[in-house]
């Protein structure tokens, strides 16, 4: 089965090309989509190795993650990941978040960072952030409450869920409509464990109240179609 890594960036050229790297030998090509960067991560994704396609506005990480995985699909792609591009992800994710789809047990495969492997140095503030986003995920949004973690960019699916799962919100309330568009419908999902790693450099980019309330915008007040 044919998989591809998605790869959303947005100002990565100094950490790109390890990411690139660390996954290319478990994929069969990687796609990043530079989000309107005014650095050269585009230029230094091709020389790591990957398909790298450019916005020229920055649009959001929804936008991109959806450029990414229409690409993916044009490619000839069976599996789609989506990778974050800072480097939080541990690159064996991928055979884990792709074994229930090879397997024909999910159509759509989830990362935790709540189901026993505990991200390494993750700030209890973030900590806590994530379990408030549980709670107005499965209160207000209207999603499964057997989610642990509803805000986690790691997650895999087979070609007919990403031709099915049409998600519109171009910025960080994607990770929700997507958790939504899939629990309410009648794809199967599951949830795995994965491994976060946080550091000083990606906490800078990491979301704040202040993006909570931003997704709250586009979720609520703007709705999902």
């Amino acid at each position: 089965m044919r998989t591809i890594a998605v790869i959303p960036a947005y100002h990565e050229e100094t950490r790109i090309t390890p990411v690139i790297q660390s996954i290319r030998a478990l994929v069969d090509a990687v796609v990043v989509v530079d989000d309107g960067s005014s650095d050269r991560t585009q230029e230094v994704a091709k020389q790591a190795g990957a398909i790298a396609l450019r916005h020229r506005l920055n649009r959001g990480q929804g936008a991109a993650l959806r450029t990414g995985t229409e690409a993916a699909i044009r490619l000839g792609a069976d599996i789609i990941v989506h990778v974050d591009a800072d480097g939080q992800h541990d690159p064996q994710m991928i055979p884990v978040l792709s074994e229930p789809l090879r397997a024909g047990e999910a159509d759509v495969v989830f990362g935790s960072r709540f189901m026993g492997i505990d991200p390494t140095d993750m700030p209890k503030v973030r900590r806590m952030y994530f379990h408030l986003a549980k709670l107005f995920n499965i209160m207000v949004v209207g999603i499964s409450k057997q989610i642990t973690d509803p805000q986690s960019g790691a997650r895999a699916m087979n070609r007919v869920a990403a031709q099915r799962i049409q998600f519109t919100q171009d910025r960080a309330a994607h990770c929700s409509e997507i958790l939504r568009r899939v629990t309410q419908s009648d794809l199967r999902w599951k949830e795995v464990p994965v491994h976060v790693r946080y550091t000083e450099d990606t906490l800078k980019k990491g979301q704040s109240f202040f993006e909570a309330f931003k997704i709250l915008w586009h979720l609520i007040i703007r709705g999902t179609k």
